[in-house]
């Protein structure tokens, strides 16, 4: 077992989270069971094996199913606010263990200790903001065209909650889609990434403290583990009603044809292209920190890291300037030691992904102004540290078009005015994040405009990375156009229902249509 050179041991980490030396990697609760084949955790910190969970087989899969339809006949008719009052507990809980849960999702994963703590703080700000949802899940009372009628429409829960989630936010995606389910009184089946599956089991352990501290049954929280297969096992399930999945586009489309198969419905918060904008008017300080923390942070494996960077012609040779000296003052490393700003990327895989589009780039005519390059040598031994790299490019480029999940950013330049900058903006298939840099009232409002952005999240002199949960996350296009945690994404964890109530003693039909007997 590896002791992180940061100076934390991670076995007292994980005993701390309730994980043994060897985990089974199915749960239904307190119950753990598998009989799988083994998945392997390493970190892409040092290259040491963290632990192994077992995988979730057919027969498995059967027993967690099972025992999540019995508990929901349970969990949703209790009221909304006892169901809140379970995730309330279970943020407190987080609070408690923010400190492990956070070493452990920056060891497993590689993102500095920093953000692997903001993780955890998104988890607890979910659940904060599910337990007042418990307590507004309302619908609305419209004016019947019937005299003596009265119209509303109600939302119920819904059922078994599917939940695919990627190694890039290994806890706090699960959070965003579990605390909104349960207090809809929806129970949930989570298949963490086959590259954090320790994250998983941790979270796993946390809840179902909780839901046995209630005397609630087995079942409202299950945990499966696996690859592809094992999602298979949730997306063709006509018993899984809703699959909520996060990734890259084209696991989207895959999810999206086979739960669109059986008529199921899908939540889908995919890959990110995302861009900021530097207009003349640009605060020059704010836009260096927003681009680099946007581009470089977790390495460049957020979906909503930058990706492009679009400046105006008369200002682009001083904000590259800027932006490259930036750079230089970056340190790589432990992302456990608070010294360093940029961790390792999760695996060699992705390492080969990174070089090969820094080749791609020039090869299609672009320019590298700050070299990226592979580490080596003493705290670089698990081959995954990258130095980020800057590019000149342009939006064409086929490389540009296509997201990349590593800390490279492409520079452009625009003229004229903003709207040219917009088009390029959204001129690739992506939608999710985008920010434009301006004090100019007028171009911020183009930009927030029906014609400006065509993303799900559009900032104004911020960056394109760090949404709150208060409002609804996700993008348009290639992104999937799913909504996850804030605002009303609480709707689509729940069934709509349409009702008219009679209280006269006629029977009159919509529409003026006469029926006499």
């Amino acid at each position: 077992m590896a002791t992180i050179s940061a100076g934390i041991d991670i076995k007292k980490t994980l005993d701390q989270l309730g994980i043994k030396e060897t985990n089974q990697g199915t749960s239904t609760g307190n119950t753990w069971f598998s009989s799988g084949d083994p998945i392997t955790s390493i970190s892409p910190v040092d290259g040491e094996k963290i632990a192994s969970v077992t995988t979730t087989t057919k027969e498995d899969y059967e027993k967690v199913i099972a025992s999540a339809q019995m508990a929901f006949k349970t969990w949703r008719v209790m009221t909304a606010p006892q169901r809140g009052e379970v995730v309330r507990q279970f943020g407190e809980e987080l609070r408690r263990l923010k400190e492990p849960l956070g070493q452990l999702v920056s060891y497993e994963m590689g993102k500095s200790y920093q953000e692997g703590l903001g993780e955890v703080q998104e988890m607890i700000d979910i659940c904060d903001f599910a337990v007042g949802l418990s307590r507004q899940l309302h619908g609305l009372t419209m004016h019947s065209e019937r005299p003596g009628h009265r119209m509303y429409e109600q939302y119920h829960s819904l059922g078994i909650v599917g939940i695919i989630s990627a190694f890039n936010f290994p806890v706090a995606v699960w959070a965003w889609n579990t605390a909104l389910a349960w207090v809809c009184g929806d129970v949930c089946v989570w298949k963490p990434s086959v590259k954090t599956p320790l994250c998983g089991v941790a979270c796993q352990h946390i809840i179902a403290k909780i839901l046995k501290d209630n005397d609630l049954p087995e079942g409202i929280s299950c945990l499966i583990n696996g690859d592809y297969t094992v999602g298979e096992m949730m997306t063709t399930d006509s018993r899984v009603p809703l699959i909520s999945a996060t990734g890259s586009t084209r696991m989207g489309r895959i999810v999206a044809s086979k739960v669109g198969e059986r008529l199921g419905k899908s939540l889908l918060e995919l890959g990110g292209n995302n861009a900021i904008i530097v207009t003349p008017d640009a605060d020059l300080k704010m836009t260096v920190i927003g681009a680099v923390f946007g581009a470089v942070g977790t390495a460049g494996q957020r979906c909503t890291s930058t990706r492009r960077l679009i400046i105006h012609e008369s200002m682009y040779d001083k904000v590259k300037d800027a932006i490259v000296d930036a750079y230089k003052q970056l340190n790589i490393g432990d992302p456990l030691d608070t010294n360093n700003h940029v961790g390792p990327l999760i695996d060699t895989d992705a390492v080969k992904m990174y070089e090969s589009a820094l080749k791609k780039v020039v090869e299609e005519g672009g320019k590298l102004i700050v070299e990226g390059g592979v580490l080596s040598g003493e705290g670089y031994e698990s081959g995954c540290y990258v130095k980020p790299a800057i590019a000149e490019a342009e939006n064409e480029f086929e490389i540009v078009q296509h997201e990349t999940f590593a800390p490279i950013l492409y520079l452009m330049k625009y003229s004229g005015e903003v709207e040219n900058a917009i088009e390029l903006q959204n001129g690739v298939a992506q939608g999710l994040s985008s920010a434009i840099m301006t004090n100019n009232l007028r171009e911020s409002e183009r930009f927030l405009s029906v014609t400006g952005s065509d993303c799900g999240i559009a900032n104004v002199n911020i960056g394109t990375s760090g949404a709150e949960i208060g409002g609804a996350f996700g993008g348009e296009k290639d992104t999937g156009g799913g909504r996850e945690s804030g605002s009303d994404a609480w709707k689509v964890y729940m069934r709509r229902q349409t009702n008219t109530i009679n209280y006269t003693t006629e029977l009159p039909l919509a529409q003026g249509i006469k029926f006499d007997l």
